[in-house]
């Protein structure tokens, strides 16, 4: 798919290792397994798992979460992708359970991983779509909640928030930023 159009990078957010295969807080990896059209590989000089989908270079750094930017950097610049077309892919304790926000710019709230992109990229102007994935309950800390697997509940409408996830994401890549805001930044599943 080469139509002049700039490539698109596609970053998402986890950590490696079993131990948080199927925690909140790797949402973006699974986004990023149900877009993938072809198995990720390990590419050490990117610190990270890559694949191709659609034109466009799929990362999970395997850096954790804290380090992203470390990985996500090193394959803009080797590819020549600007940071405009780095899409990050992460969780969002403050959004409900499988509710999207796709942004072009802004803070990285309390997510490590993206302020590790946005500090590698000296700018806040990286396009974000965040995956909701609720809050915790009281008394559980925030840290302990996006590390702990879905709840029962959660797994049972896990696929239809990937899915959802995944046709916001081939919008990006087809349309644009901004179909995919209008069409998505709205409530529920």
């Amino acid at each position: 798919m080469d139509d002049g159009a700039p490539t698109w990078l596609l970053a998402g957010l986890g950590n490696p290792g079993t131990r948080y295969a199927r925690t909140r807080h790797n949402i973006g990896w699974l986004a990023l397994d149900a877009l993938a059209t072809e198995s990720f590989r390990e590419e050490k000089r990117f610190d990270g798992e890559v694949a191709r989908c659609d034109g466009a270079w799929l990362i999970k750094p395997t850096t954790f979460m804290n380090l992203s930017g470390v990985a996500v950097r090193a394959l803009a610049d080797f590819y020549k992708i600007p940071h405009d077309n780095v899409l990050v892919v992460l969780d969002d304790a403050a959004l409900p359970f499988g509710r999207l926000r796709i942004r072009p710019s802004g803070s990285a709230g309390s997510h490590n991983g993206l302020e590790s992109i946005l500090v590698h990229f000296a700018t806040q102007d990286v396009p974000r779509l965040r995956i909701g994935i609720g809050s915790p309950p009281p008394p559980m800390a925030l840290h302990d909640y996006v590390l702990a697997p879905f709840g029962p509940d959660e797994e049972g409408t896990l696929k239809a928030v990937l899915d959802r996830s995944t046709e916001a994401i081939r919008v990006i890549l087809k349309n644009g930023l901004a179909a995919a805001m209008n069409e998505f930044n709205k409530e529920g599943l």
